[in-house]
């Protein structure tokens, strides 16, 4: 099969959706498919030789005429047979490209935010969650769960040096250190962790526009000391191995990367309420909502009964390790583009 994947985003950081593309991509190719993939040409080095690779300015709006004879020119020559569009901005592009008949077009939604106007032309639409599957009304919709190369992380784990957590309870956050992370109310909600818990420490990695301002919070807060802003870190598996807590703060996500990898390490994982935490982890992982308030209490919970939180997220830590793979993934991705209409 001739795969060709869309990646819209303009090049300016790497995150789930680009990482979901680019291992979608790898798995794809391992299992003998032909795969192509359009994207920003900073994004090269991220995807294995096995995936032929095509740079595009992706910086450019989603109806310019130069990104739109580009991509055309590349797909005229690859002529595949799954073209398939990651993000809203790509979806919007491959809506409107002239293929040869026997293409099929496919999206994937990846966070609770898009709109679904842009893939309703498409002829099969791909959720990353179940909350986000919920809110389409494509004819033909499929929810497949973000997954991870277990057996590439465990061989890196064993030969990459962890990040060296202090001497503390270990709670640990990861994301782009931007608005929808939430990192300003984790912040906000941690002189309440410390009140009960003085010998709790939280570690942030991640970068990006908020890192000053976060900086700037924890000093006027008065616990500075207590936070530390590590950076981005590439591989996070050693330290969730080490921490004692993760804490997933964002005001919204599609299916967050960083809960799966948390869960593969056996790591404990509370949440605000959002898409992939609340259908994943029991409920007492949840916060009752984004305020941080809230996520003081749920976390100031988890370190109390460290134990019996371990206990109730077994269940997904087993989940994880079957259901939750680059494996599964990859496979259910396959199953959708072979997927027939019952008038096909």
């Amino acid at each position: 099969m001739i795969i060709a994947m869309i990646l819209g985003t303009p090049g300016t950081g790497w995150g789930g959706m680009e990482k979901h593309t680019a291992d979608l991509a790898g798995a794809l190719a391992e299992l003998g498919h032909e795969v192509h993939v359009l994207a920003h040409p900073s994004y090269r080095q991220q995807f294995v030789e096995r995936v032929s690779f095509h740079p595009c300015p992706m910086q450019l709006g989603r109806r310019n005429p130069w990104l739109s004879y580009r991509m055309r020119r590349i797909l005229n020559a690859v002529n595949p047979h799954v073209l398939h569009a990651q993000g809203s901005k790509a979806a919007t592009m491959v809506s409107r490209m002239r293929l040869s008949p026997g293409c099929q077009k496919i999206g994937t939604v990846h966070g609770s935010k898009s709109t679904e106007r842009p893939f309703l032309q498409l002829d099969k639409v791909i959720a990353v969650s179940t909350p986000v599957y919920d809110n389409l009304t494509h004819p033909r919709k499929f929810r497949i769960f973000n997954g991870i190369d277990v057996h590439h992380s465990n061989e890196t784990v064993s030969r990459v040096e962890s990040y060296p957590l202090p001497q503390a309870i270990n709670v640990i956050a990861a994301g782009r250190l931007e608005p929808v992370k939430g990192f300003r109310k984790l912040i906000a909600a941690w002189p309440g962790v410390l009140e009960r818990f003085p010998a709790a420490h939280l570690t942030i990695f991640g970068d990006g526009s908020e890192k000053t301002g976060l900086l700037e919070q924890a000093k006027q807060l008065g616990c500075s000391e207590s936070i530390t802003l590590a950076g981005y870190l590439n591989n996070l598996m050693p330290v969730l191995e080490q921490a004692d807590l993760l804490v997933i703060s964002s005001e919204r996500e599609g299916f967050p990367y960083i809960l799966v990898e948390a869960l593969m390490a056996q790591c404990p994982v509370v949440s605000t309420p959002v898409a992939g935490c609340v259908e994943i982890l029991p409920s007492e992982a949840i916060s009752k909502d984004h305020s941080a308030r809230a996520l003081s209490t749920v976390i100031s919970a988890a370190l109390s009964a460290p134990e019996e939180l371990r206990r109730s997220e077994q269940p997904a830590f087993d989940y994880a390790r079957t259901h939750l793979t680059l494996e599964a993934m990859a496979s259910a991705t396959l199953e959708v583009y072979v997927d027939q209409a019952p008038d096909d």
